[in-house]
């Protein structure tokens, strides 16, 4: 009997095709965008405007050898331009200039620039949009990088003038090693993001099966029909229960294939020609890919029931109080607050130090366990407590919402 409560539910889901997007086609399309696409766009933005010759105001007049740095190009050994240069024209008020966007930056020198290392500094005003980002990654920073070349070439002049070369600049050179795990540094530094992703879908997946199958049956009453046919109540908690999970367990095995094709994709950048583009490193960096061993599968695919139970009973529980569709989904809306706040606690989850017993904390430590499980540091006792806590709280919010079925104030509340 519970398994037909289930089924009646489950194919009143499948006939809304709305649902069988958010359920199936989103995962696949959103996951992908969100974690590779969202840094690819943002390398093709910054690399553009490393690549594109800005207007640079000039007040006073520049060394010719810096005036030079700053309008050559930077490429690469195959002649490909890294970094282009900047168009200096003439200005009058550097305010003005940049305010008005005739340039993107305006220099001028405070003092006469120095064309050799030793004499008296100088101070180079430069003018931007400092709170810009576009700047920052156009003329202002070029003008930054320039300037700093254009320093160590003069003092390393003045080494050479002194019978010493530019080691004597780097006594001790630091070479950093990445001691990272293989799969923790493969996962991306948007890893944080997939505990939110995967739950957040379990939520959209599950929502519509649950509120159909509680505040949409009140709403057109057939609830009321199905409550006085010989089924125990508690089997009528259970088939919905069911069937809200079969759907929210459903949309989280499409959210982990989109991070499959995430990680199908961000390999296949790694291996071509042209991988060392800045959109192709940001995108393999901040992307990552999601390998897992066995262990991590099987941490992945208990955490990921446990928690689809847990809001499946949330959702069960929260829309049998409400009078109609509409309100169900007023109440249900601050749900997606509690998977979200967390996230901010996550992005700084390598300054912390969680205690053994925050993975019991039902749902945050899901979130905290996937995160592990992603990267590959996840342990047994951590992965189980996580699961644990899940499916004690799924237990105390069913009972809760068995007992809401029983009671008339709330079945015939609209």
């Amino acid at each position: 009997m519970l398994w037909r409560v289930a089924v009646r539910d489950l194919l009143a889901t499948i006939r809304d095709r709305r649902t069988l997007n958010a359920t199936i086609f989103m995962p696949l399309v959103m996951i992908p965008l969100l974690t590779l696409g969202l840094p690819f766009l943002m390398g093709n933005l910054i690399g553009g405007k490393q690549t594109e010759r800005q207007k640079v105001g000039v007040i006073g007049t520049l060394p010719a050898p810096l005036r030079s740095m700053l309008e050559s190009d930077v490429k690469s050994e195959s002649g490909a331009v890294l970094r282009s240069g900047v168009t200096l024209v003439p200005v009058t008020d550097a305010m003005k200039a940049v305010q008005d966007g005739d340039v993107e930056a305006v220099l001028k020198p405070a003092q006469p620039m120095p064309t050799q290392a030793g004499g008296q500094t100088a101070t180079l005003e430069v003018y931007g949009k400092l709170a810009s980002m576009s700047s920052e990654a156009g003329a202002v920073g070029k003008v930054q990088n320039v300037v700093e070349a254009y320093n160590r070439s003069l003092t390393v002049d003045r080494l050479k003038t002194m019978g010493l070369d530019e080691q004597t600049l780097t006594p001790v050179r630091v070479q950093a090693i990445d001691a990272t795990p293989e799969q923790a540094r493969r996962s991306g530094m948007l890893a944080f993001l997939i505990p939110m992703l995967m739950l957040q879908f379990i939520l959209s997946g599950g929502m519509a099966t649950a509120v159909d199958a509680t505040a949409g049956e009140k709403e057109r009453g057939t609830l009321e029909s199905l409550l006085v046919t010989p089924v125990r109540r508690s089997e009528v908690v259970g088939g919905k229960l069911l069937a809200t999970t079969l759907t929210a367990l459903i949309s989280a095995l499409f959210s982990v294939a989109g991070f499959v094709v995430t990680g199908f994709v961000v390999a296949q950048l790694r291996a071509r020609q042209d991988g060392g583009s800045l959109a192709s490193e940001m995108s393999s960096m901040m992307g990552g890919q999601l390998t897992l061993t066995l262990p991590g599968v099987l941490a992945l695919l208990g955490i990921g029931l446990s928690s689809a139970l847990l809001i499946s009973a949330l959702l069960i529980a929260i829309s049998i109080y409400a009078r109609s569709f509409k309100e169900a989904q007023t109440y249900i809306a601050p749900l997606s607050m509690l998977i979200v706040i967390p996230v901010i606690m996550l992005q700084f989850a390598d300054f912390l130090n969680f205690s053994t017993a925050v993975y019991a904390t039902p749902l945050i430590g899901s979130m905290i366990a996937l995160l592990d499980t992603v990267k590959g540091t996840v342990t047994t006792p951590h992965a189980l407590l996580a699961i644990l806590g899940n499916l004690l709280g799924a237990l105390l919010v069913s009972m809760v919402a068995r007992r809401s079925f029983g009671r008339e104030e709330i079945i015939f509340r609209n």
